[in-house]
């Protein structure tokens, strides 16, 4: 008899004092990362504008979805390769489906206490792609041909046309 009550206080102690996010979920994601076109230098900082990796793409970096207790990290997303616009992405961690699992088995010690402290209860996307829009210079005058019919010129401004045979 003791043995089925040490048993059942084994697993009830299980079920109550772990979170299941921190069971099943990970704290660290892979996060690939893609840009059209490819070769783009890429620079990624978390919040506090820390450096936390700068490379290529396409490239695979493993980021850490969550901080401290009840703290999601954000990361920024630097994209630029020469003749193109910069663009910035920003990927943020939002909580992880796991971290529900905790109303039927982590109960409040899960909820409020592991899952949160474990960083375990967010998850990050698992990747992200910018489309690098070539830049155009505002100081080279570039040579445009703009073919118009005859009903496409305003009235006021067909005065100035000249007939050419």
């Amino acid at each position: 008899m003791k043995l089925k009550a040490m048993i059942l206080l084994l697993v009830v102690s299980m079920v109550f004092l772990n979170g299941c996010a921190t069971i099943v979920g990970k704290d660290v994601f892979p996060l690939t990362i893609n840009s059209n076109p490819e070769g783009a230098n890429i620079s990624i900082q978390d919040e506090k504008g820390k450096k936390m990796f700068n490379g290529t793409t396409p490239s695979t970096v493993t980021l850490s979805a969550g901080e401290s207790y009840f703290h999601a990290k954000a990361y920024d997303i630097t994209f630029s390769k020469a003749g193109y616009t910069e663009q910035h992405a920003t990927v943020k961690a939002t909580i992880s489906g796991w971290f529900f699992g905790n109303i039927i088995f982590g109960g409040l010690i899960g909820i409020l206490i592991v899952d949160p402290i474990s960083g375990k209860m967010w998850k990050l996307p698992t990747d992200v792609t910018a489309n690098l829009s070539q830049q155009v210079s505002m100081n080279e005058k570039q040579p445009s041909l703009k073919i118009l019919t005859l009903e496409q010129i305003p009235l006021s401004m067909r005065k100035n046309l000249v007939k050419i045979n």
